[in-house]
């Protein structure tokens, strides 16, 4: 019975040895990962990228071949405006943090209501389809803002501990808080009742970005 048990004791030993071997044997992979919501590459012109994408300069066809072709293209109106044009992808993994991205093209509001007046309207809805020549038009369009909603919750020691320091903080409602930080191009909004958001834009376009928030702020003061 000692004999048996020794036996198989050497057998496991053996058995052990032989998958450690295995796994020294392994490459080691010390590729860093990339694509993370605050790798933010400050650009020596000024501009900042993200995702591989430069806002303000990156065009949607440019886009589109780093991102790939699974998105939806739609011009999102109410009928007393001229709307935005957006790229939508539903399920895009900033390496390991999922989430929806949306890329809102720069276009002009005579544009997007003569591409509107020939686009497919989805009934019940404010989101029409391009016709197929304005899409085409529509690729060479650069990329305004970069708009990533994480599936997790963000908060502000998160946004801290991962961009800094931000230089100002607007309230624009009673869940709604926006950390701006001018020199990344990067607004995230924490809304305690919804999602929370990571917009990116050109820091060049970022003082008319903070404006437009600051009036929003002052509508919503009593």
């Amino acid at each position: 019975m000692i004999k048996y048990l020794l036996a198989l004791l050497l057998l496991v030993l053996l058995a052990l040895g032989l998958w450690l071997h295995r796994g020294a044997d392994r490459p080691v992979d010390n590729t860093p990962v990339t694509g993370l919501p605050w790798q933010i590459d400050r650009l020596p012109d000024g501009a900042t990228r993200v995702f591989g994408i430069v806002p303000g300069r990156t065009t949607l066809d440019e886009a589109t071949q780093r991102l790939g072709l699974d998105r939806e293209i739609a011009l999102i109106a109410a009928p007393d405006e001229a709307g935005t044009l957006e790229a939508y992808y539903s399920h895009y993994s900033a390496g390991p943090i999922t989430g929806i991205l949306i890329l809102v093209l720069d276009v002009p509001d005579q544009d997007l209501v003569a591409w509107r007046a020939r686009a497919y309207h989805e009934t019940g809805t404010r989101r029409y389809r391009l016709d197929p020549d304005d899409l085409a038009r529509a690729g060479q369009a650069p990329i305004r803002v970069i708009t990533f909603a994480p599936s997790i919750s963000l908060d502000e020691a998160v946004v801290r501990s991962r961009f800094g320091t931000p230089q100002a903080v607007v309230e624009t409602g009673m869940q709604e808080r926006h950390l701006l930080f001018p020199e990344q191009g990067l607004d995230a909004v924490l809304n305690s009742s919804g999602k929370d958001l990571l917009q990116y834009l050109s820091p060049r376009a970022f003082a008319a970005w903070r404006e437009h928030l600051y009036r929003s702020a002052a509508r919503q003061t009593p």
